[in-house]
């Protein structure tokens, strides 16, 4: 729950300036050392020197294929384009500025801060709809760069944009969002012009090939349907997956430590020596517990680690209870999975990690030692897709139809009948089950997949107490 957050983190490493050349009718080449992340945050891994696909057609996106030169694509921007044209909003507390030429309708604006972005509605922006640090947190969650914020009238770069170190995200079936200052030149090193008002920290480049503004994204990605290719739909996603990667859990994770806890009498004094780069840590830590990639361990150090900013605390039950309703209201402001079967594991870890930091933070707590990051899965086998919905549309409910019946006189039969290979791998016997077997009474035999944790087993014994034992119960 808490961290002093002075061990050394993304956050706190000096970068360079870095580039991204843009090819005449061809590629995106980003300088070496530009980390390249999926919508999930995930590392994606390539061979220098690294060519990203712009013309939406590669067969290995995102990486370019030279399909660039048999579709003849040509990077001209679109007389049709929307004008460059910055337009300034004054309010109460702030000045807000939007160039709808620059922008990528990624509608996180309008989706999150609809008090303040209106869609489809004149004017676009009411600057007086919402508190500062929302107008804020808006602003420099644009990824496009189309958005900025001032005091005065004038576009505040402290304010607008966040220092991070480069990054490329690839988005799912969207742009190339860039972060971190990167530079964009043309073959001859020449900087590509911007629209006015856009921010330098962060663009958004076109990745579909439509784009009315190439070299940066226009929202066309929408209009031609550029899809990347689809996962496998027998696998089982985590809840990392499920919940959107890093980039949705550090979004909750922000809105907490910006929104809630500062004004909270309570939860305030806990956090007030937390430094800037605490909601990543947290964002790190979900990351890893949720099934994804091992982002807390490599980054800060681990079980370990976590723990140790726990000792001391003496975290009160009312506090405890606080950070869990805010963390879960946190997780609607930011949009996460309202599902019922992502909440009930998201709540779950909410509840079950909450009360292991208080009971690590008392006085006479002694923590086990050396203990394994938790990774939580789904809740008794509430999976997408394992129960028909309420809501679903008919091609759904026609396609989740029950197991055949047997016809007169046919013997019954375990996998044609009851199981239909239709269930997920916790459930049954489906094609997903990695090898395990159904015995003659039904049961499933075999090891627990490789290609997934076992279960959470978080039971009153399934780990050691921080608490000693006396007499043969916890004391308290």
């Amino acid at each position: 729950m808490t961290e002093d957050s002075s061990a050394p983190g993304p956050g706190n490493q000096s970068t360079t300036r870095k580039r991204i050349v843009v090819r005449r009718n061809g590629p995106y080449e980003p300088d070496p050392g530009i980390p390249i992340v999926d919508h999930l945050g995930v590392p994606v891994t390539a061979e220098a020197p690294v060519r990203l696909c712009r013309c939406g057609q590669s067969q290995s996106k995102p990486f370019c294929d030279d399909s660039h030169i048999t579709r003849g694509f040509v990077d001209a921007k679109d007389p049709r384009r929307v004008p460059d044209k910055l337009d300034v909003y004054a309010g109460q507390q702030a000045f807000v500025f939007d160039n709808r030429g620059t922008c990528a309708h990624s509608a996180f604006c309008t989706d999150r801060l609809n008090a303040v972005f209106h869609l489809g509605e004149e004017p676009f922006i009411a600057p007086s709809g919402a508190r500062l640090d929302d107008l804020v947190n808006a602003v420099r969650r644009c990824p496009s760069g189309a958005l900025g914020i001032g005091i005065g009238p004038v576009r505040d770069t402290n304010l607008s944009d966040i220092n991070r170190p480069p990054q490329i995200e690839i988005s799912r079936d969207g742009p190339y969002r860039v972060t971190g200052h990167v530079e964009l030149v043309d073959e001859d090193g020449v900087p590509i012009a911007q629209n006015a008002g856009a921010s330098r920290e962060h663009v958004s480049l076109c990745r579909c090939g439509a784009s009315l503004n190439k070299p940066f994204c226009s929202g066309m990605h929408w209009s031609v349907a550029f899809r990347d290719p689809l996962p496998d739909p027998l696998r089982e996603p985590t809840l990392f997956e499920w919940a959107g990667g890093y980039p949705a859990l550090l979004d909750m994770t922000r809105i907490f430590y910006s929104r809630y806890v500062p004004e909270d009498p309570l939860l305030g004094p806990l956090f007030a020596e937390m430094s800037p780069d605490h909601p990543e840590r947290v964002a790190a830590w979900l990351s890893e517990v949720f099934g994804g990639p091992r982002f807390y361990t490599e980054r800060y150090g681990g079980y370990r680690r976590m723990v140790s900013q726990h000792i001391g605390k003496e975290i009160r039950p009312e506090q405890r209870a606080l950070w869990a309703t805010y963390m879960v209201q946190s997780a609607d402001d930011a949009g996460l999975p309202s599902d019922p079967e992502f909440r009930a594991a998201f709540v779950a870890y909410i509840e079950w990690g909450s009360r292991i930091a208080v009971e690590n933070s008392g006085p006479s707590a002694t923590p086990p030692p050396n203990m394994p990051v938790p990774r939580w899965w789904w809740v008794c086998n509430a999976t997408p897709g394992a129960r028909p919905s309420a809501v679903a549309d008919d091609t759904q409910m026609t396609s989740d139809a029950g197991p055949a019946l047997p016809g007169p006189g046919e013997a019954v039969a375990f996998e044609q009948h009851i199981c239909s290979g239709r269930w997920t791998a916790t459930r049954c016997c489906s094609p997903s089950t990695s090898g395990r077997k159904t015995t003659s009474s039904g049961t499933i035999a075999g090891s627990w997949p490789a290609s997934r944790p076992a279960p959470c087993l978080a039971t009153a014994h399934g780990r050691p107490s921080a608490w000693r034992c006396s007499r043969g119960g916890r004391r308290r």
